[in-house]
């Protein structure tokens, strides 16, 4: 099945344009009183215009308070894209619960809505753009790329988001291209969600920090357990007990027996490595490296890019 035959429309919702007036949206308009063209769309509207994107993939709407007082204090300097009611209602004839009476449907920009209405913000600059709204794979396409994108995103709502991407276009590799992205980048994330449910948990309270989590899901899930509970303790060590001073009679024992003398590591050996070409270094990583050395330096390097 073609990616348009899972959309049902155009593949490219940056090319999608309404063209003329469906019967579904002279439908809407007829129930709603809503104009379907002819109405110049506004660049600032009533904060109660608008509602909060029911297939916004973010379910915790986090760190308001800091940008409430962003918006109190600098203003917004970013309009909301929004789709009409009309338009999603016809993308989404199922999924309009929770839009009450709001003429416009936040796409992109729920959290900055959270933290205006926080704020007790009146008005808010917007962007109509119904072409985004034009299939529902188009609209949950573009609420899904912008969850990718935002540092404030969970990790595993990341995830969850391009897996989503993967299933509408097929594959990883086409889902990195969209999203700018290297191929090894998109798998890094997606590795998340092979972990564990009791690991997922984990990485989502911090006690698993996220890079070795995606690691850690590369693994059989059999072997998981183990090797996030070694991540856990190399991180956080057991605190050593510090060896009292000897006395005698409360009095410090001047001629009590010194402690062992705690043994010398061995010296780290050294690689030195010539960095004539990527081909050169290399070479010397595998000469001196074990298999699984190498192999944690070039999960490690992988993360970088």
């Amino acid at each position: 099945m073609s990616k348009a035959d899972k959309l049902g429309v155009s593949a490219s919702f940056a090319r999608a344009q309404p063209v003329g007036v469906s019967s579904r949206r002279a439908a809407i308009a007829e129930a709603t009183g809503a104009p379907t063209s002819g109405v110049l769309p506004p660049s600032e509207v009533p904060i109660e215009a608008l509602a909060h994107n029911p297939l916004n993939l973010r379910e915790d709407l986090t760190d308001l308070d800091e940008l409430a007082q962003s918006l109190i204090v600098r203003g917004q300097l970013q309009p909301l894209a929004v789709a009409t009611r009309m338009a999603f209602m016809e993308a989404h004839p199922g999924q309009t619960d929770g839009l009450g009476r709001a003429p416009y449907v936040v796409i992109d920009g729920n959290r900055r809505l959270a933290a205006a209405q926080l704020a007790g913000l009146k008005t808010m600059h917007i962007h109509v753009n119904d072409a985004l709204a034009a299939s529902a794979a188009d609209i949950l396409e573009s609420a899904l790329i912008a969850n990718v994108h935002r540092v404030d995103v969970a990790p595993l709502d990341q995830a969850r988001a391009i897996q989503e991407l993967v299933d509408v276009h097929g594959s990883q590799a086409q889902v990195a291209k969209r999203l700018g992205k290297t191929p090894a980048w998109v798998s890094q994330r997606l590795a998340l969600l092979n972990l564990t449910p009791t690991l997922q948990e984990k990485v989502e309270t911090g006690e698993l920090k996220v890079e070795p989590a995606r690691r850690i899901g590369r693994l059989p899930q059999e072997e998981q357990e183990t090797a996030a509970s070694e991540s856990m303790n190399a991180v956080n060590p057991p605190r050593q007990r510090t060896r009292p001073t000897p006395t005698v009679n409360g009095v410090n024992a001047v001629n009590a027996a010194p402690p062992a003398p705690t043994p010398t590591p061995a010296p780290t050996p050294r690689i030195t490595i010539a960095t004539d070409s990527p081909e050169t270094i290399a070479d010397a990583l595998t000469a001196h490296l074990t298999p699984d050395d190498l192999k944690a330096v070039t999960e490690l390097l992988v993360t970088r890019i």
